[in-house]
């Protein structure tokens, strides 16, 4: 038994007090532990040990939880038309216009944009807002863009949006297959949780779809590259391959499904050979991977947005859902379908009906008792009887004028949609638009005409639920910034200026939570899969109290789960009229956009380790830029040498709805042999607030899945075309600098908070007379500019009482300097002359040249951790022992791993090779 005193003991030694929250970051939900000391300021922040999604872990971006939660950067007031205003005029402002569109134009006419950012007493009354008393379903979500399709094929297979597995599986089954998801990047907790069990269980085997290399492959025993939009071609072949080899579980088929025989027709031609011919991968692999399937009683299939965001993206999950079904590797542990959730609450925000094609608690608009059962629970003045704009439509219905008031709660929809200029034409067209937000400044924010300061993060109060239907208290342990208000105080006191008296006279999250937890039972008598009548009438002590706990919560009935259930379907018994599950025939069609001569790549698109969304909280410090600080555009070596392009060359992307001439998105290149020939990636986080042209979502146009609506925002057809500039640099200066300036300044420019002030990566036609010009007028308080030039560089650095204060260099091609470099001299005084000497040359001294950072936390850079595998230090544990790197929150584990099989030496060291035997043992 362990003496070491616990979270609370030592709390208490320190005069402090311990609270427990829940990460606001991506669907696994991990538990946070919050120290808070006697002046009520945080003090520490730590996974929570007893909580099941994590048990203690936390990834990169929620151990800098502390960092990112500062009040810099949000939104205090609410303002009109760029002026501030108070809360009274604002709410007014926003009720008025919305009763005059509507009484003008109908309830169609107005429109909600909503978030999986949100907590679920958030979505709750906004969904009731719009569906039970405007009378409209025109709200929609973000998670449409992440989600949906997941959701669509869910119900199509299983008659609810009931995600049958549990994190638990992932760690018990024998086969796990990783479908479209770096989850070493975009799940680093859940992704650890599966290295931990593969190291317990070495006869585990991973294999990993996707047509990239990611830092995820690294623990895999056969990584498929398939061409990309090749799933349902892939899973298809699965079903003939079961077929052929006797694979097939008839009993499971005959007693609790339908509609096979129609699948296995539509697999028909879907032989070895073909499927591979298909998805471009060997027919050694591919029969490796079917054998694996066939062979393996548990097999989770754990799939994401690679599968999701695309044209078939529906088709793609019910062909995965096909394949469970057919084999019978479902209901039980360590098997089944899985889809992993993006945001913190993005199933909840399912739950609650956040989408325009569902109702709350997942009932559906086209079932006429389920109609009746939402408006007679909620007494509302109306129901609709028809589905809602999906965020793509509800955006071109704006662009039309057919939608003419907006309101945009928790998202950046300039950033995250695709076709970014329709977005843009729509938004200044639109007659109202009302923006909720916590922060002061992002793309969406340029265009409201107001603004609204909602809680963030530490002060929002409510529920979330995460991946495997695991509902958490997020808990507000901070008093509100500045005039921000809870979003579901907004959302009703506008209801309730909109002569909506009645349905909207909540005073706290327990009062939404209990009224929601209550229509999940209502009518329900086990005919719906989300029932939460265990969870009723809670007091507020025990809803404060509330451990984490999977749904359906139920009391009474055949199916009582008074604490909760970890995996659905164990009993063979689904939601569908039939209450079987349901085959869907699936077949294979390209994406609808098809390379050609003249757009000749495949772009795909993601997300970066440390980074979040649009980067408006995780971009806020630098602890979380200093792995990944810029974006870029990743490309096959062979591809680059075709278009005689290097390193960090500057690359126009063009996409054929574009207007030409427009220097829409400038990427740098990387050298990345990770990716398919033909094929291209970048990442999705940087928009207009810290860039000049980086935003990649004007390159996708409004292609959609027909039955989810999800985008297609993975498959994107472009033409690359080398952007020559007169000058590249970076500027690095102890100050926050504006969007605007740096425009006088630099055509091309990415700016990235250091830890002492920000950097400036440009690239510019004007000469260095120019640019010293600028500096001279915009920064007229430095006391001292010294400069260098050279046939290939210019440097120049400003000084102010002695002190270094900014230091640019320009040349006539790329530069990447240390950034620890930089940072350690940026605001030191009485700076030597040999470390001057250094910055005016742009050489760092040699304890410096760590290369790119690798380990965020504990600051290890590339080059040290090469050094030490170099000299035989081989394996994560043992960098981890000598280095730190890996041993905080694990999220670098995989690119460690990537890095040992780059470095290795073929000859190790004496005693090495014995070392790694046993620890891999």
């Amino acid at each position: 038994m362990s003496t070491s005193p616990s979270k609370v003991e030592q709390a208490k030694v320190c005069n402090a007090s311990l609270a427990t929250t829940t990460c606001p970051y991506c669907g696994v939900g991990c538990g946070v532990d919050v120290t808070l000391d006697t002046k009520g300021n945080f003090s520490s922040v730590t996974g929570s040990s007893d909580h099941p999604a994590n048990f203690g872990r936390l990834c990169v971006k929620g151990s800098k939880l502390l960092e990112t939660n500062s009040p810099e950067g949000r939104l205090l007031t609410p303002t009109i038309m760029g002026e501030q205003a108070c809360w009274e005029e604002a709410i007014e402002h926003v009720a008025k216009k919305f009763n005059e569109v509507i009484a003008e134009h109908g309830a169609d006419s107005v429109a909600f944009y909503v978030s999986g950012q949100l907590l679920t007493e958030d979505y709750y009354v906004a969904n009731k807002l719009m569906k039970g008393y405007i009378g409209s379903a025109n709200i929609d979500t973000n998670s449409r863009l992440c989600m949906s399709s997941a959701v669509a094929a869910y119900k199509r297979a299983f008659g609810a949006d009931a995600v049958p597995c549990c994190y638990e599986d992932l760690e018990q089954t024998e086969l796990l297959v990783l479908v479209g998801s770096n989850a070493a990047w975009t799940h680093p907790v859940l992704f650890q949780r599966i290295e931990r069990a593969k190291k317990i269980s070495p006869d585990m085997k991973v294999v990993i779809v996707d047509p990239r290399r990611t830092a995820s492959a690294e623990l895999a025993d056969l990584h498929l590259a398939i061409k990309p939009g090749t799933d349902v071609a892939l899973f298809n072949g699965l079903i003939h391959y079961l077929w052929s080899e006797g694979g097939l579980d008839r009993d499971y088929i005959n007693t609790y499904t339908q509609g096979f025989d129609g699948v296995l027709e539509s697999c028909e031609t879907s032989t070895l050979i073909e499927t591979a011919k298909t998805c471009d991968v060997s027919e050694s692999d591919l029969s490796n991977f079917y054998q694996l399937f066939l062979h393996t009683d548990k097999v989770v299939t754990a799939y994401c947005m690679g599968v999701n965001q695309s044209t078939s993206g529906t088709d793609k999950a019910n062909s995965i859902i096909n394949c469970h079904l057919a084999s019978g590797k479902m209901g039980k542990e360590g098997s089944g379908p899985f889809s992993l959730t993006g945001q913190p609450n993005a199933m909840g925000g399912r739950e609650v009906g956040g989408l325009a094609n569902m109702l709350a608690c997942h009932m559906d608009i086209d079932n006429p008792d389920h109609r009746h059962t939402v408006q007679t629970y909620w007494d509302s003045p109306s129901i609709p009887t028809k589905v809602g704009l999906k965020a793509v439509d509800m955006f071109e219905d704006i662009n039309q004028g057919k939608v003419k008031a907006v309101w945009i709660m928790a998202t950046n929809p300039m950033v995250s949609m695709p076709n970014r200029q329709k977005v843009a034409d729509a938004l200044a067209k639109c007659e109202l638009v009302v923006v909720s937000d916590c922060v002061q400044k992002n793309d969406t924010l340029d265009y409201a005409h107001i603004a609204l300061p909602a809680t963030g993060w530490s002060e929002k109060d409510g529920t979330v639920t995460n991946t495997e239907r695991r509902i958490s208290r997020q808990r507000g342990l901070m008093p509100a910034t500045g005039e921000a208000k809870h979003d579901w105080q907004i959302i009703c006191e506008v209801a309730k200026a909109m002569g909506f008296d009645s349905g909207f006279n909540f005073s706290k999250p327990s009062e939404i939570f209990a009224e929601y937890t209550g229509l999940t039972s209502f009518n329900n008598n086990g005919t719906r899969d989300l029932d939460l009548s265990g969870l009723c009438n809670l007091s507020d002590k025990d809803y404060n109290r509330l451990k984490p706990i999977q749904w359906p919560v139920t009391l009474g009935g055949n199916a009582e789960q008074p604490k909760g259930t970890k995996r659905l379907f164990t009993d063979g018994q689904f939601y569908t009229d039939s209450g079987k599950a349901q085959f869907i025939s699936t077949s294979y069609t390209p994406p609808e956009q098809l390379t050609c001569d003249d757009f000749p790549f495949v772009l795909n698109s993601g997300r970066v380790r440390d980074q979040w969304h649009t980067m408006t909280r995780t971009g806020k410090t630098a602890e979380l830029t200093s792995h990944i600080g810029r974006p870029y555009l990743a490309i096959h070596a062979k591809d680059a040498d075709k278009l005689n392009l290097k390193a960090n060359d500057l690359v126009k992307l063009n996409a054929a709805h574009l207007t030409s001439g427009d220097l829409t998105v400038c990427l740098p290149v990387k050298i990345d042999n990770n990716q398919r020939q033909g094929e291209l990636f970048a990442p999705i986080h940087w928009s207009a607030s810290n860039s000049s042209s980086s935003n990649i979502a004007a390159l996708y146009t409004d292609a959609n899945d027909n039955i989810s609506g999800q985008p297609e925002l993975k498959h994107a057809v472009v033409s690359l075309e080398k952007v020559e500039f007169a000058y590249q640099g970076q500027l690095f200066v102890q100050q926050n600098l504006s969007i605007t300036l740096l425009k006088q300044a630099f055509e091309y420019f990415v700016t990235t908070p250091f830890e002492k002030g920000t950097l400036v990566c440009f690239a510019t036609n004007k000469d260095l007379t120019a640019l010293r010009t600028w500096l001279v007028n915009n920064f007229p308080l430095f006391e001292e500019w010294i400069g260098a030039n050279s046939q290939v560089f210019s440097s120049t650095c400003g000084l102010r009482e002695g002190e270094l204060v900014l230091s640019m260099g320009t040349t006539n091609t790329s530069l990447e300097l240390d950034q620890n470099w930089i940072s350690s001299l940026i605001g030191e005084q009485n700076v030597n002359l040999e470390q001057l000497h250094g910055l005016l040359n742009l050489q760092p001294d040699e304890s410096f040249k760590q290369g790119k950072l690798i380990c965020s936390c504990f600051k290890v850079g590339e080059n040290t951790i090469i050094d030490a595998i170099k000299q035989g230090n081989c394996s994560v544990d043992g960098l981890g022992a000598t280095l730190k790197c890996g041993t905080n929150c694990g999220s670098c584990k995989s690119e460690l791993s990537q890095l040992i099989t780059q470095h290795k030496p073929s000859k190790l060291p004496v005693g090495q090779e014995q070392l790694i035997t046993l620890e891999a043992v």
